[in-house]
């Protein structure tokens, strides 16, 4: 396993590319309500990485044995897992969906960073869902430190959503980030604490739990070659942030001023658009 450990440098250039990221889903938040498509919402996003001059990582995407992804970005609705492709279908009260945007700067960094929204009033179950995955996201962060372990952001992440009822996605994972999209290490959101890659500062990965509703299994859906769904049609949910390893504990890259707030038991993260974080 080859980790490449940023220099100074490169994470100013990796915090500047997950700062657009997360901006992007800043500028397409106002319009994700009731009546728009998810192929709106692409377009959406293809004007913002035009005006940004970014790029999306994901469009043209084409890992072997796969077509190329034809959106900006990911749009997972419902039951959908992951991957889903922008379409020409409203989106309707009651629906839940994961925007996930990455984008590769003029200086070759990449950010990635995906959010849940809620299509007007949900169900209790749906809210509940979106709101215990963003937790267990958090989870996950709050294990980053040097000398930690991979196995200990999965497993927090396996028992925070296992203890609510809750099933965590296998098959698919958190990935590090740089020069290109996925990079080593695989960050996985099931485990045992103290096993894996030790982290250690410099490192970048993404942490991006994907919790259901019902059971964990999933398989792909139709034969887009790309959207992965429930295989009990359950509801899916997912958030995503890209984490940076530092001396003492962990920063989060992909924070801007339209980022959900960070939940109240974090305790390892000082939060930038606090007004006491800026006088400090």
């Amino acid at each position: 396993m080859t980790i490449h450990y940023k220099t100074p440098e490169e994470i100013e250039g990796m915090r500047e590319a997950c700062r657009l990221a997360s901006e992007v889903l800043d500028y397409i938040t106002p319009h994700i309500r009731p009546g728009i498509t998810t192929k709106r919402i692409d377009e959406l996003a293809a004007q913002c990485l035009k005006a940004q001059g970014t790029v999306s990582a994901a469009i043209g995407y084409q890992p072997p044995g796969y077509p190329p992804f034809p959106g900006h970005l990911c749009t997972s609705v419902n039951h959908v897992v992951c991957h889903g492709i922008p379409n020409d279908k409203p989106l309707k009260k009651g629906d839940i969906v994961n925007v996930d945007l990455d984008l590769i700067t003029k200086d070759g960094w990449c950010g990635d960073n995906s959010r849940m929204f809620l299509i007007g009033e949900v169900s209790i179950a749906a809210k509940r869902l979106v709101n215990l995955t963003y937790e267990a996201m958090w989870h996950g962060i709050e294990q980053v430190r040097p000398g930690a372990r991979l196995g200990d952001v999965g497993h927090a992440i396996q028992k925070f959503a296992e203890g609510h009822g809750l099933s965590v996605v296998r098959e698919y994972c958190g990935h590090g980030i740089g020069r290109s999209v996925h990079e080593e290490p695989q960050v996985l959101h099931y485990g045992k604490p103290g096993t894996l890659e030790e982290l250690r500062p410099g490192m970048t990965f993404t942490i991006e739990p994907m919790l259901n509703l019902g059971r964990r299994e999933v398989k792909e859906f139709g034969n887009d070659g790309w959207t992965i769904v429930t295989k009990d049609r359950s509801l899916s949910a997912q958030w995503e942030h890209t984490v940076l390893v530092t001396e003492t504990g962990y920063d989060v890259l992909t924070v801007s001023a339209g980022s959900p707030a960070v939940p109240a038991f974090v305790k390892g993260y000082v939060d930038p658009r606090q007004p006491a974080a800026a006088a400090a």
